[in-house]
């Protein structure tokens, strides 16, 4: 059986009791990312929280050998219809150039802040790192 490798949050930043991703063989699994910022903050603007998602994302990745281009799935969960299209603009820069990963998107009643506008997770492989 494969070990499972957690990463944690940031040092200082309280989260629910969570991994913000873990590592099964050649897989990892990216939580749910809100787009708090760097002081723990969560910005007003749907286009400042997918930004700070992003930035998230990145360091998690990096923490684990891997980058945008090794994401096989993502998940993007948004409290506002309104925002779809513009997250397929911002996604398109962030998680290009195509090929890109498998993604389902959803909109949903709430996130678990109110003030929270999008999460994404992913699985990302890590074949040969």
């Amino acid at each position: 059986m494969a070990a499972i490798k957690h990463f944690a949050a940031p040092a200082g930043m309280t989260t629910p009791p969570l991994s913000f991703a873990t590592r099964t063989g050649e897989l990892l699994f990216v939580s749910g990312i809100p787009g708090f910022d760097e002081k723990r903050e969560l910005p007003d603007t749907f286009e400042a929280q997918f930004k700070n998602v992003v930035t998230n994302i990145r360091r998690v990745l990096d923490e684990a050998g891997a980058t945008f281009r090794d994401l096989v799935k993502v998940n993007v969960l948004l409290t506002r219809a309104s925002d779809v299209a513009p997250m397929n603009a911002l996604y398109a820069s962030a998680f290009g150039p195509a090929p890109y990963p498998a993604r389902t998107t959803c909109v949903v009643q709430a996130l678990p802040n109110p003030a929270m506008l999008i999460e994404i997770e992913c699985v990302a492989s890590l074949a040969g790192k």
